[in-house]
């Protein structure tokens, strides 16, 4: 088999190409780096910049399978402008690797794109538990985002390709990320809930997350994945854990909500929102989790 990825330099990215390199996948990968072409080992590099609808069809040659990760982070303030860019960076990327795709018509051999897509496309709610079947009615800028995302994905359709999407929960990482972010204050013994501290968090591990892909990869998964840990927590509990596995106290009150709005803006909808999401339809498929539990999580991520 031979994998089409994009975003592939980003924490996902490089943890699915090791996982698929040791089982024998050849891999391609789009960067809007040229000086990035031979970054990563055992991997061939091909140049694109969908800002400006450039990209190197050869990039499909002999290629099975695309998964698509490109995106701007959303952890960065939410400027105006930088809005524009979250936004812009998940539709034309999209976009480009679709047209770059129908300008090989006849010529490339692709039957699946898998797609990176979000919880966050789900409405904040304290109490239900959402699944794959929920209707979506984008209202606010995340869910936006993620509804237009999706929609572009869908239109792999048209050019007979099976598509799947796997909305992502919270990634727990070595590398960086959420867990880089809340640790730094938690080792100072300055961990805190933000807002009521009652809000779900839905999680997985990148190991696990990386597991699921492949599997959408082996199995021709079709339809909306939820990609979470089978038992979500109260961010509370998160911020429990969190200190627990650095062995650092935990004990000042939640962060009062209109404190973060007043500090992060819209942005603060990343830690305010509400999401207990149901990854029954995974289990369903077949995929077991290493790590089930956030202690299971933790213990691997952060404990010597």
């Amino acid at each position: 088999m031979k994998v089409l990825i994009t975003g592939a330099t980003g924490v996902v990215g490089k943890g699915l190409i090791e996982h698929l390199v040791q089982k024998q996948v050849q891999i391609h990968f789009l960067t809007t780096r040229k000086n990035q072409l031979q970054s990563i080992k055992n991997a061939k590099g091909f140049y694109w910049n969908p800002a400006n609808d450039q990209i190197d069809t050869s990039c499909f040659l002999g290629v099975d399978r695309i998964i698509h990760l490109a995106g701007a982070t959303v952890s960065k303030r939410w400027t105006k402008s930088y809005k524009a860019l979250i936004h812009s960076s998940r539709i034309r990327s999209t976009q480009l690797l679709l047209k770059g795709l129908q300008s090989c018509k006849g010529e490339h051999q692709v039957t699946q794109l898998v797609s990176a897509s979000a919880i966050g496309i789900y409405p904040s709610d304290f109490d239900k538990v959402v699944t794959e079947e929920d209707t979506v009615e984008p209202t606010t800028f995340m869910q936006k985002v993620v509804f237009d995302w999706e929609k572009e994905v869908a239109a792999f359709q048209a050019e007979g390709l099976n598509v799947a999407k796997i909305r992502i929960g919270l990634v727990l990482s070595k590398q960086g990320g959420v867990l880089g972010t809340l640790k730094i204050p938690v080792y100072f013994g300055l961990g805190a809930a933000f807002g009521n501290g009652k809000q779900g968090q839905s999680w997985i591990h990148l190991e696990d997350l990386v597991g699921i892909f492949s599997k959408a990869l082996s199995d021709q998964w079709e339809g909306v994945f939820n990609a979470v840990a089978p038992h979500p927590v109260t961010q509370s509990q998160l911020m429990a854990a969190l200190s627990r596995a650095l062995k650092r106290p935990y004990f000042l009150p939640s962060i009062p909500s209109f404190l973060i709005k007043l500090g992060a803006g819209e942005m603060s909808d990343l830690v305010l929102d509400s999401h207990w999401v149901s990854v029954q339809k995974v289990l369903d498929s077949g995929f077991a989790f290493h790590y089930p539990t956030l202690e299971e999580a933790m213990d691997n991520l952060l404990r010597p």
